[in-house]
């Protein structure tokens, strides 16, 4: 290797250090304090979905939830079938529900009450993962379905206009969401071959931090 091409490939690396610190050195600036939960939000959106990311400080206290999933609250349905595990009373009036939304809305529900049972709520949550089985004959796990079902939770309140954001169950007209919640997790979700439970096709486990957002 020449002189030329050393001070060629030293310019170049040295730049490229450069180039790094100074990213690394924005990045800090954007760091939580040691009491802080940042969560990061896509670029131009008044009503995203979910977060790009969160950050908590060390002296954030967390509480994490177990995978929980629909309870058994439709009796006419049989046992260890995916309908069984709905509740008719969430999606009457409704129509167009699928099976996994409908499941979702009993799970969500259910986050509900368990972070309500270590004095959080959903307003807390900073990152969500749900686990959906593909429905009875389906070719792929019903996406559409399930994200209709968690803006009837979460993310439904516009962040420039603070305006409650109707949104639709199933095919219907959009409405009210069953809880209004500007929370935005940071969210993970994926296709799983089975769950614990027979008939289960949705389970989310999420992560809440104390103190205010």
């Amino acid at each position: 290797m020449n002189r030329r091409t050393k001070v060629v490939m030293g310019t170049v690396l040295t730049a490229s250090l450069l180039t790094g610190g100074t990213a690394l050195a924005d990045a800090r600036g954007w760091w939580p304090g040691p009491r802080e939960v940042r969560v990061m939000l896509p670029d131009g959106q008044s009503n995203p979905a979910i977060a790009n990311g969160v950050a908590t400080g060390g002296e954030v206290a967390v509480y994490q939830s177990s995978g929980l999933g629909p309870t058994a609250l439709n009796p006419s349905a049989p046992e260890g079938t995916p309908e069984r595990y709905t509740d008719p009373a969430l999606t009457e009036g409704a129509e167009g529900v699928t099976i996994t939304e409908a499941q979702a809305l009993v799970v969500l529900r259910n986050i509900k009450t368990n972070l309500e049972a270590a004095g959080l709520t959903p307003a807390h949550v900073i990152t969500m993962k749900c686990y959906l089985m593909k429905p009875p004959g389906a070719e792929s796990a019903d996406y559409v379905g399930w994200n209709r079902a968690y803006r009837q939770y979460f993310a439904n309140i516009d962040l420039t206009t603070h305006q409650v954001v109707p949104v639709p169950m199933g095919t219907s007209a959009p409405k009210p969401p069953l809880l209004a919640n500007k929370a935005r997790p940071a969210r993970a979700t994926m296709e799983v071959a089975s769950l614990a439970v027979k008939g289960w096709l949705v389970e989310v486990e999420v992560t809440a931090t104390y103190g205010k957002h």
